[in-house]
C-alpha cells in the first residue's frame, strides 16, 4: 500500500516542493489502546523494575511515603533512646566509648535517612550476607537515594545500616536495641498468654468416645481454630504499635472462640479449607516435616508455638524447623536471642508476678514441652543470611540456592507476617485478584518449588489473592475504609501448590 501526499492548493516553495503536505489514512486499521502487560516478563524483572509497579518512598498514597518518612525515623529514635540507656548503665571505660561509636553511626544513619541521601555499599563487616547486599545495591541501585529506591529494599537497607553500627564494634556485635521493647510487650500479653496456655497445656487428645469421622471433625476444627490464634498473632507488631496502651494490644490479642468466628469474615484471600486438606494428608506422606519462616517475637512467636505444639501432638507433623533472623531486624522479628528468651522465661521466669499459681505452672508445662521437643530434635531454630538481605523471595532460588533447596524438602512451609508476604509478592502494585500462585513467581513455579502458605494480617499496600472479585472489593474498601490495608484489621491465608517433589535444577 503506498499513502499518496495530497499537494493540491499548496504553493510551490522555492525548491518547488508543496509547503503542505497531507496523508489520506483511510485504508488503515482503526486505531486500538494499547495497555502495558502485566506482570513483566521473567526476563525483564528485577529489584528494581518488580512484575508490577513498586511502591516508593515519595508515591505520597502510599504506606510507603509514611514509613520512610515518619516511622522510620521515629523508630531510629527510640533505636539510640535505648542504647543510650545501656550506655549509662555501663562502668567499663572501653565498653563505653565503643558503644559511643555506635551511637556516632546511628546519628550518621538518621542524618542519612532524613537527608534522603545515596545508598552506599554495606561495610564488610563479616556478616554472611555483606556480598549479597553490595551486589544488589552495585548491580541494580546506583545513584539511588532511600526515597527512590523500591519501599521494600529501602526499608531493608535501613536496618542493615542499624545492625552495622554494632556489627562493625569490638563488644556490641549482637546488641539488640529492640530487646528490651520485644521483652516489655509479652509482658503486657498476660491475658491472651494464659488464655492459651490454660487450654493447651494438656496434650490435644480427642475423647475416646469419638468415632473416626467423629474425631477427624473435632482435630479439623481445632486446626482451624489454631490457625486463627496463629494467624492474628501477627496483630502485635512493634513497629506499628509504638505507642499503644496495654488495654488496646489485650484487645488486639483476644483469642476466644467467639472472637475467632467474628473475624474470619475479615479473611478476604481464605485458603483455610485446602489448608486443612493439604495437611491432614501430611500423615501418610513424606514424614510430616512442616518449616515456620518466622515474623514478630513475643506474643505472636509464642502464638507460632502453640500451634506447632498441636501440628506435633496430632501427628500432623512429626518434625518442625523455625527460622528466624540472625539480628534485630524490622523491629519485632524473632531471634535467636528471642527464641531462647521466650522458651526460658516460661520454664524459669517471674515475667508475670500477679498470675495465679495455676497460671504460671501451665506455663511451665509448655515450656517444658517445647524445650523437650528441641532436644528430641522435633522443633530446630535456623538463621539463614538470606532473610536479612534486601532480595525479595523471587530471588531466593538464584541467590540463596542452598537454602531454596532446604526449603523445597519440605511438606509444608508457613511465611509468616506482612514484610515475609511482600518478599513472596515483590511488594508491588499488583490487582487484588492475582491469583496467588501468579504474584509469588518462582516460589510458585520454579522446580522444587514447596507447598507454601502465607497467614498475614494486612498491614503495607500490596494485596493479592482476593478472587475474582477482588479488584472490586479492594475499590469498595477503599472508598468505605481509607486505611484498611494498614490498619491490622483484614488478613489472608493464601496457600500454593508449587511444584514439591521434582528434582530441583539451578541456572
Amino acid at each position: 500500500m503506498s499513502l499518496q501526499p495530497n499537494t493540491a492548493g499548496a504553493a510551490p516553495g522555492t525548491s518547488g516542493a508543496p509547503k503542505k503536505v497531507s496523508l489520506h489514512l483511510g485504508n488503515l486499521p482503526s486505531k486500538k489502546t494499547f495497555q502495558a502487560s502485566w506482570p513483566r516478563t521473567p526476563s525483564k524483572i528485577d529489584p528494581n523494575n518488580p512484575p508490577w509497579p513498586a511502591y516508593r518512598g515519595y508515591h505520597e498514597y502510599s504506606f510507603a511515603y509514611a514509613t520512610m518518612g515518619h516511622r522510620l525515623p521515629t523508630i531510629l529514635g527510640k533505636a539510640i533512646e535505648d542504647t543510650i540507656r545501656t550506655l549509662n548503665e555501663q562502668y567499663s571505660e572501653e565498653k563505653i566509648t565503643d558503644l559511643v561509636a555506635c551511637i556516632d553511626r546511628m546519628d550518621v544513619l538518621m542524618v542519612d535517612l532524613s537527608g534522603n541521601a545515596k545508598l552506599r555499599p554495606i561495610i564488610d563487616d563479616n556478616e554472611a550476607d555483606v556480598a549479597l547486599w553490595n551486589k544488589e545495591i552495585a548491580k541494580y541501585f546506583q545513584g539511588k537515594d532511600f526515597m527512590n529506591a523500591p519501599w521494600l529494599f529501602a526499608e531493608a537497607y535501613k536496618y542493615r545500616r542499624l545492625h552495622e553500627a554494632f556489627s562493625v564494634s569490638k563488644f556490641w556485635q549482637d546488641y539488640d536495641v529492640f530487646y528490651r521493647q520485644k521483652c516489655e510487650t509479652f509482658a503486657r500479653s498476660s491475658d491472651a498468654v494464659f488464655e492459651l496456655s490454660l487450654r493447651f497445656a494438656e496434650p490435644f487428645h480427642p475423647s475416646d468416645d469419638l468415632n473416626a469421622a467423629e474425631r477427624e471433625e473435632a482435630e479439623r476444627l481445632m486446626f482451624l481454630e489454631l490457625t486463627q490464634v496463629c494467624l492474628w498473632g501477627n496483630s502485635t507488631d512493634l513497629s506499628l504499635l509504638i505507642n499503644m496502651t496495654e488495654e488496646q494490644l489485650k484487645a488486639l490479642q483476644s483469642t476466644g472462640g467467639e472472637h475467632l468466628a467474628a473475624t474470619e469474615k475479615n479473611i478476604l484471600g481464605n485458603h483455610l479449607p485446602q489448608l486443612w486438606e493439604s495437611v491432614k494428608g501430611l500423615r501418610g506422606k513424606t514424614g510430616g516435616r512442616i518449616d515456620f519462616v518466622l515474623d514478630n517475637a513475643g506474643f505472636e512467636l509464642y502464638c507460632d508455638c502453640v500451634y506447632a505444639d498441636f501440628l506435633i501432638q496430632s501427628g500432623l507433623a512429626t518434625h518442625i524447623k523455625f527460622h528466624g533472623k540472625r539480628f534485630a531486624w524490622f523491629v519485632s522479628d524473632v531471634t535467636k536471642k528471642d527464641w531462647e528468651w521466650l522458651l526460658n522465661t516460661m520454664c524459669y521466669g517471674q515475667l508475670f508476678p500477679k498470675a495465679t499459681d495455676a497460671e504460671k505452672e501451665s506455663l511451665k508445662v509448655l515450656g517444658r514441652r517445647w524445650k523437650q521437643y528441641e532436644t528430641e530434635g522435633k522443633w530446630v531454630y535456623e538463621q539463614h543470611p538470606f532473610w536479612c538481605t534486601g532480595y525479595t523471595f523471587w530471588e531466593l532460588h538464584s541467590e540463596a540456592p542452598d537454602l531454596f533447596l532446604h526449603l523445597s524438602r519440605s511438606d509444608l512451609v508457613y511465611f509468616k507476617g506482612d514484610l515475609n508476604h511482600r518478599k513472596l509478592t515483590y511488594d508491588c502494585a499488583a490487582p487484588a485478584s492475582t491469583p496467588f500462585d501468579q504474584a509469588i513467581g518462582s516460589m510458585a513455579n520454579a522446580s522444587g518449588a514447596p507447598k507454601i502458605v502465607s497467614l498475614r494480617t494486612i498491614k503495607s499496600d500490596v494485596v493479592v489473592g482476593f478472587g475474582d472479585g477482588g479488584d472490586e472489593l479492594a475499590e469498595k474498601l477503599d472508598k468505605e475504609e481509607p486505611g484498611w490495608k494498614i490498619s491490622g484489621k483484614y488478613a489472608v491465608v493464601l496457600l500454593s501448590e508449587g511444584r514439591p517433589g521434582e528434582p530441583v535444577r539451578f541456572a
